[in-house]
């Protein structure tokens, strides 16, 4: 179990901040492995934590900085601001769709379709983006900033990615590839953090000890993953874009796609 644990949280780490969907990579793996966690999708939600805080390890810096001057200084209220609105239409939908959606969508069908019709998505959109006006995350506006939240609202769907979804989303606004993926990171902060809260009080009742071991595990090697990924990912992409992503997740669901056509 806790071998089947780390492998899952290798995979979290290394796919949460890639435009290519840790939920539905997670959800395959799982299915690969014959993994079984805690109760419902505890484990799988509430091991991204471990990519959150390596995030917030990476850019501690701006972090500390924004939460010393938040009272005095208006980029930082605007930063905070920016946020806070982008992270409202995730929480806001997933609190009233959470449950069916983890009913319906958590499978590998949905995972396979999502990641295939992603990667052309993904393709259409570096092609035909327009120039970017935006080229850090400060100057990104309130308005902007909530386009971008809606848009990470429709990741809420397995395979979609929420990085993806948010860095594409914020593409299409005219906003810089590296600033894009900055203010997607910043953004999974409060999301998954309040996700990885909020599953682990309504499983209060049901997670064991050893369940809470699992995660912590599982936590651990995500940490450690994340950190690995995430500068490599920021640099990749300011110099090659988006490309590579796009067509791994063409091949990947197309595979996925056939898979399941042949075997029913």
């Amino acid at each position: 179990m806790f071998l089947e644990a780390i492998i899952m949280g290798l995979v979290e780490g290394l796919t949460e901040f890639l435009p290519i969907s840790s939920t539905g990579h997670l959800v395959m793996m799982e299915t690969l492995i014959g993994f079984k966690g805690p109760a419902g999708k505890v484990f799988e939600i509430s091991i991204q934590l471990g990519a959150i805080l390596a995030i917030c390890w990476l850019y501690r810096e701006k972090l500390l900085h924004v939460a010393r001057n938040l009272p005095k200084d208006r980029n930082d209220q605007k930063f905070a601001l920016n946020i806070i609105l982008a992270f409202l239409p995730a929480a806001i939908l997933g609190f009233v769709f959470n449950s069916a959606i983890k009913a319906h969508f958590f499978n590998v069908p949905v995972v396979a379709a999502t990641l295939f019709l992603g990667g052309f998505a993904i393709l259409a959109i570096e092609k035909w983006k327009p120039a970017p006006r935006v080229t850090t995350t400060d100057d990104i506006t309130p308005m902007r900033a909530l386009m971008i939240g809606l848009c990470q609202a429709v990741s809420m769907i397995p395979g979609v990615s929420r990085s993806g979804a948010t860095i594409m989303g914020a593409l299409m606004l005219g906003v810089e590839r590296k600033a894009a993926a900055e203010f997607s990171f910043f953004l999974a902060i409060p999301t998954m953090f309040a996700a990885t809260c909020y599953e682990l009080f309504k499983s209060r009742n049901d997670i064991t000890a050893d369940g809470l071991l699992i995660i912590a595990v599982g936590c651990v090697t995500a940490f450690i993953s994340a950190l690995l990924v995430v500068k490599w990912f920021v640099n990749f992409i300011s110099r090659h874009g988006f490309a590579l992503f796009a067509w791994y997740r063409i091949a990947l669901g197309g595979t996925l796609l056939i898979y399941l056509a042949i075997n029913g």
